[in-house]
């Protein structure tokens, strides 16, 4: 595959996930382990299906037990903490703040061996959580005790997948056939956890179902797959600033469905968060 064509593949997954808030409102009233468990469960047989069809299977037993638990946790922690944000707290506001994760990237990149914090990584950071105050105090639900719960899961959320993603290059690389396991991994973890905690509801209607499939073959699925074959052979930068487009393309795809209402102050925030994220991107490339 030519680097071209790999960085074209990786960028599917930046639109995927532009539809990962719609979809995970859409699968409501699902509780959010349940959700992990199903989606997960068709992503992860999907991805074995593929690993069989072209013989990626031998290469999984090779790969070590700590590669697999961290990216399950990274799979799992992310995605409990996302949809329980969504649950908890309005769907445009949460999802703003947890696809705070393409800056945070950035920031937390300078603390690798090799890198450096430049000050534009600072200004960027800035700009980014100016937009985040931006939704909690003034967006189109106003500031609201009842949803501060909430925002913070998203802001675990946005911490928990920047960091898997910064760690997960000390970590090493391995196959693209290893999503699979992690996300049925993240499925099985997350099982017996629904069974414990809480009250198994199913979708009630078929859009319902539809969402929820929606999310395990796309940005619960295909996208994690799609991302790993970009950012390893395709331009790793091009896709990191791409991703940054996650936020306003998920914002808007909301709007247009009639799930939040446009305002000037959504678009604002929505603004600043993308455009802290070019900042500190811009100063990763001059870097």
């Amino acid at each position: 595959m030519t680097r071209t064509r790999a960085t074209f593949v990786g960028f599917i997954a930046v639109l995927l996930w532009a539809l990962l808030a719609l979809f995970t409102v859409g699968s409501a009233p699902v509780p959010p382990l349940l959700l992990n468990t199903l989606c997960f469960a068709m992503g992860g047989t999907l991805g074995l299906i593929w690993a069989a069809s072209n013989g990626a299977l031998p290469t999984l037993r090779a790969v070590p037990f700590k590669v697999y638990a961290f990216g399950t946790i990274g799979l799992f922690g992310y995605h409990a903490l996302y949809f329980s944000a969504l649950r908890l707290a309005p769907a445009a506001e949460a999802g703003l703040i947890a696809y705070l994760w393409p800056l945070l990237i950035v920031v937390f990149s300078g603390l690798l061996p090799g890198e450096r914090l430049m000050a534009g990584h600072v200004i960027g950071a800035a700009i980014g959580f100016a937009g985040a105050a931006l939704i909690i105090m003034g967006g189109g639900t106003a500031f609201s005790t009842e949803y501060l719960i909430g925002y913070g899961l998203a802001l675990l959320c946005a911490l928990t997948w920047s960091g898997y993603s910064v760690l997960s290059r000390l970590v090493g690389n391995a196959p693209t056939a290893t999503v699979a396991v992690f996300c049925l991994a993240t499925a099985g973890l997350s099982l017996p956890l629904h069974l414990v905690f809480e009250e198994t509801v199913w979708p009630e209607t078929a859009l319902g179902w539809a969402s929820v499939i929606g999310l395990g073959l796309g940005p619960v699925g295909l996208a994690f797959f799609v991302w790993d074959i970009g950012v390893k052979q395709g331009d790793i930068q091009l896709l990191g600033t791409s991703s940054y487009a996650a936020p306003l393309l998920s914002t808007l795809v909301l709007v247009l469905a009639g799930v939040a209402a446009p305002s000037f102050t959504l678009l604002w925030a929505a603004v600043l968060v993308t455009g802290g994220a070019f900042v500190a991107a811009r100063a990763s490339l001059k870097n």
